[in-house]
């Protein structure tokens, strides 16, 4: 029996599999990140192997995570997840491990910011989640938890968003509730 891997690092089988489905993704979607060069981009990540592990996860639960944006200033680069609907191993999760903890039955395995913490990601926020949608549409089907300000929060509430009917929508629900078609979107930032 295989041995389970607690470390937050890959094996270099495991990196260099990661760096090729990467770098087709950043080919595949040049209109993403036109003025961003992939060897600046792998130069980086190498330079970042705990990164890697974040990216690693995002990408084994089915978020597509791809670049999306270069910081001239800080010299990173930000990675979102960018899985046309929300991504499938993220979804049926509330908002929060409060939100988690006060379901007495029927309770989600996890909790949108709890898994996002364990990732090494964060979840986006609302300006970060329009921002997706101007390079594409994504959540046409499904929704994705968002950041929610505390003020909200503070009042068992909760923020959603999805792309309907050619428009982004940001909705509330109670922060406890969960849905099959409801996951999370992250991004990381290298």
């Amino acid at each position: 029996m295989a041995k389970k891997n607690n470390t937050k690092a890959l094996s270099a089988s495991e990196t260099k599999e990661l760096f090729s489905t990467l770098k087709l993704r950043f080919e595949k979607y040049r209109s993403r990140h036109q003025a961003i060069e992939w060897n600046k981009v792998h130069a980086k990540l190498e330079a970042n192997p705990e990164k890697c592990w974040s990216l690693n996860e995002m990408e084994k639960t089915g978020g597509e995570p791809d670049v999306v944006a270069f910081d001239k200033k800080t010299g990173e680069y930000t990675f979102v997840d960018c899985s046309p609907e929300s991504p499938k191993d993220r979804r049926s999760v509330c908002y929060d491990q409060k939100a988690l903890e006060s379901r007495k039955e029927n309770k989600p395995q996890n909790s949108a910011l709890g898994m996002a913490e364990e990732m090494g990601i964060e979840i986006l926020d609302e300006k970060e989640y329009r921002a997706l949608q101007q390079l594409g549409n994504f959540d046409s089907k499904t929704s994705s938890w968002i950041h929610t300000p505390d003020t909200i929060r503070k009042l068992g509430g909760a923020l959603f968003a999805d792309y309907r009917y050619a428009m982004v929508f940001v909705y509330h629900n109670g922060a406890e509730s969960y849905y099959a078609a409801r996951g999370f979107r992250g991004k990381l930032i290298v």
